[in-house]
């Protein structure tokens, strides 16, 4: 009985022992949490992105800082975009890029606040505001669209979103995103289609998109660009009674185009007044404020501006609701 009781006593013992054990266990698996990570620690944690961590490293700035507080969404490109802008840009490595313009390139890949892929997919398509700048300084701007996926300036894809952050949001793109030129906007934003069919006709004598390419740096840039949207052009067919652009002489079109382009200047909404005589590469036109921007041309017909400052490097585009005649 004696035995029993003690080999009773042992067994509690161990029961115990093992309990505690378990309860040690629990807890210790209960409490770890992974520690949250800011931007630039999630960038770090994902194995396809250390090209864009290397490149964080070597611009001008303080990159680490800035996405490592604030709150931001970084679209990061993978290391095979990093590898394609080299070589699509005569660098061989990341160390080759001047330091100030991989910032800069660096800076036109990150919004203010945090930007998911449920709120760009509800938006359809629009303009967002990178922290990169032009010459003046204002914010460059950022086109995207989801009609297929989510694309940004009409080549770049997310092809991983929503890395959650502790300052933001992180999503993986597969190309580096370049600084934009007001030719970009044009061709990545569908809405001015029938501009760029009008810009790149195949009889035209201006060649305008290589005019509108031109660095920021170099004269005639910066511009100011007019952009009818379609619906301008379809009111122009029915107001001249033609049914195609082709209808209209080279001449004609040439000089319709250049009214729409301003040389030398990087007008924003902010700088148009009352009365204000703007010279194009066409002619003059007057613009107008009160009542919302406007510009009328010397036939008396008002275009209103109805989307202003899409910001490139070399210039900025306004788009206007009606087309400006000579």
């Amino acid at each position: 009985m004696k035995n029993l009781l003690e080999l009773s006593k042992i067994i509690l013992l161990l029961l115990t022992g093992f309990t505690m054990l378990s309860c040690s266990n629990d807890k210790s698996a209960s409490t770890f949490i992974e520690e949250p990570k800011n931007i630039l620690e999630v960038a770090i944690n994902e194995p396809d992105l250390s090209n864009i961590f290397t490149a964080i490293g070597l611009a001008d700035g303080n990159l680490e800082n800035l996405l490592s507080g604030g709150e931001y969404t970084l679209l990061a490109p993978n290391n095979f975009a990093f590898d394609l802008f080299l070589t699509n840009n005569g660098f061989a490595s990341l160390e080759d890029v001047p330091s100030d313009l991989l910032s800069k390139i660096l800076l036109n890949h990150i919004i203010s606040g945090t930007v998911n892929s449920t709120a760009l997919t509800n938006a359809v398509s629009g303009y967002a505001t990178t922290k990169a700048t032009n010459m003046d300084g204002d914010n460059l701007s950022l086109y995207f669209n989801t009609s297929s996926g989510v694309k940004f300036n009409g080549f770049s894809n997310v092809i991983k979103a929503d890395l959650v952050a502790t300052n933001g949001i992180v999503h993986i793109i597969n190309k580096v995103i370049g600084l934009p030129t007001v030719v970009t906007f044009t061709t990545a934003d569908p809405n001015f289609s029938t501009l760029v069919s009008a810009l790149t006709r195949d009889d035209l004598t201006s060649d305008f998109v290589s005019l509108l390419s031109t660095d920021v740096t170099t004269d005639p840039a910066p511009f100011t660009v007019f952009a009818p949207i379609n619906e301008a052009f379809n009111e122009l067919l029915t107001e001249l009674g033609i049914t195609s652009l082709l209808d209209i002489d080279e001449p004609t079109l040439d000089a319709v185009l250049k009214h729409h382009v301003v040389g030398g200047a990087n007008v924003l909404a902010s700088d148009l007044t009352d009365n204000l005589t703007i010279t194009t590469l066409g002619g003059d036109v007057t613009a107008n404020s009160t009542g919302g921007a406007s510009l009328t041309d010397s036939s008396g017909r008002v275009s209103e501006i109805i989307t202003v400052n899409i910001q490139a490097n070399n210039g900025v585009i306004h788009a206007i609701n009606k087309v400006i005649l000579p």
